[in-house]
């Protein structure tokens, strides 16, 4: 059985040709397969995973269509779900069991869908090649030489090498397009405040995104349009309508604007990742739209601003890791003092401690102005270059990431390496638009290269009907998987 379809499994099941335990039990054999050579997942409860998808069959013959019937989604584990473990890929959360789903989760699972199991990440979302879980380093299943990306390298995995069908992961600065360019797989990067977040364990609270994957775009609008919409358990949830996505897949794109941000081929753009992003702007013009050159002045900022803003946010958010509550703690402390210490010492790991002690300094007495008040103020320059661009053209084409996926241990010892792999991504993060990666090409080694289509706040409709024009018009013949 193919689970590459979300909406092949979805009709279905629906239509009684096949069971969601049918489907269950495929997603389980090929993680079984594929698993231990990639390692994306990090929980997989298979007698948990049959159960569910037992109660989801009965749905399906008592009641109305269920627009994810039977579909096998992986979700991120730092996604919160009922009964099930949810550790951030940290040792200070290593036992943690919630007592509740993430809003995205709920409404995926009241649609029909399958908690496959939860994927690796970067600990607590931080970083960019899945290298810094504390359990384990997933590969990328077109060079297990090379890291999927991060922070969401297991949701980008899962979907890539056929063990999902569909993946939820989540976005700070890059954390769903830059692996799902690494692994040829479509990831969204929503409006802020288009999906809850209500149940995502916060790193960044101005910028944390929940984000869907998928194979096509067909896929990533179906799941779209059921997690996201308004929730009154987040205060963020924008109450704006949720679009007709499916629809505007069907539109026409002649015509359309496009713009060309200068700042985004630089020199530090690879050869090969240049060559294949100037391929795919060609064929945006013979599908009749026009390409237009746009600049983003501020662009040079971002990476600065970013990695001023979300460590300082984390230093706040992880405060709560205390060790008094729940989560690990360090036996034999002496005092109160030397439990908060050795606890969150040995519980967190070392780009989790670099993050936090960045934050809290841009946060403390006599700095906070010189650094996070300056930052948030140049973010709203970011914001501003965004505006006016999307004042003269509907949509921006842009690489993803200035190279493809790197191998395994080349940049783990280099943070400023590292973190320069954002510089295409975080400005969306910062401006709050919404940023899709969508594969376009492989470079002569084979390596996967995603183009990113950005447009306004609000408006993924208007990527959705780009990307299902240039995914019909321009299919990509994929080099075989390693797995």
């Amino acid at each position: 059985m193919d689970l590459s379809s979300a909406w092949q499994i979805r009709e279905g099941v629906n239509a009684g040709r096949f069971s969601a335990v049918e489907v269950a039990r495929t997603a389980l054999a090929r993680i079984e397969a594929a698993d231990p050579v990639v390692r994306a997942f990090v929980t997989v409860e298979p007698e948990g995973v049959l159960a569910r998808a037992a109660e989801v069959d009965r749905q399906a013959r008592d009641s109305a269509v269920l627009p994810l019937a039977g579909v096998p989604v992986a979700v991120k584990d730092n996604l919160c779900t009922r009964d099930l473990r949810t550790t951030c890929c940290s040792r200070i959360l290593q036992n943690f069991i919630p007592p509740y789903s993430a809003t995205a989760v709920e409404r995926m699972e009241r649609a029909g869908a399958v908690v496959i199991g939860k994927a690796n990440c970067d600990e607590f979302a931080m970083g960019s090649s899945t290298e810094n879980s504390a359990w384990q380093t997933t590969l990328n299943p077109y060079d297990l030489s090379r890291v999927a990306g991060g922070s969401s390298g297991g949701s980008a995995v899962a979907v890539a090498a056929g063990m999902a069908a569909l993946a939820l992961g989540s976005e700070t600065g890059g954390s769903v397009r830059q692996p799902a360019s690494f692994c040829s797989v479509l990831g969204l990067k929503p409006t802020y405040g288009r999906i809850s977040r209500y149940g995502l364990v916060a790193f960044a609270s101005s910028l944390d995104c929940v984000g869907p994957f998928a194979t096509n775009p067909g896929d990533l609008g179906l799941l779209l349009s059921v997690i996201a919409g308004h929730d009154p358990k987040d205060a963020t949830s924008a109450p704006a309508p949720v679009q007709d996505y499916a629809g505007e897949m069907d539109c026409p794109v002649a015509g359309m604007r496009l713009g060309i941000p200068r700042e985004y081929f630089g020199s530090g753009l690879d050869p090969a990742v240049r060559a294949i992003i100037e391929e795919a702007l060609r064929n945006a013009g013979t599908l009749g739209c026009e390409l237009v050159d746009v600049s983003l002045p501020h662009t040079e900022y971002a990476i600065a601003d970013y990695y001023i803003i979300a460590p300082a946010e984390a230093s706040s958010n992880l405060a709560r890791y205390d060790a008094v509550r729940y989560g690990f703690r360090a036996p034999h402390a002496a005092d109160l003092s030397e439990m908060y210490s050795r606890s969150r010492s040995s519980g967190f790991g070392a780009e989790v401690k670099r993050r936090i002690m960045i934050g809290t300094y841009a946060l403390s007495s006599g700095y906070y102005e010189a650094y996070y008040g300056r930052a948030m103020r140049v973010r709203t320059l970011i914001k501003q270059d965004f505006d006016a661009a999307f004042g003269l053209v509907d949509a921006l084409l842009a690489p993803v990431s200035p190279t493809p996926a790197f191998k395994v241990g080349e940049r783990i010892q280099d943070p400023l390496s590292m973190y320069l792999s954002d510089i295409y991504t975080v400005t969306a993060n910062l401006s709050g638009i919404p940023a899709l990666s969508l594969p376009c090409g492989f470079t002569p080694e084979g390596l996967p290269v995603g183009l990113q289509v950005l447009a306004k706040r609000f408006e993924e409709a208007t990527i959705f009907r780009f990307a299902a024009a240039y995914s019909r018009a321009f299919p990509l013949a994929p080099p075989p998987l390693k797995v």
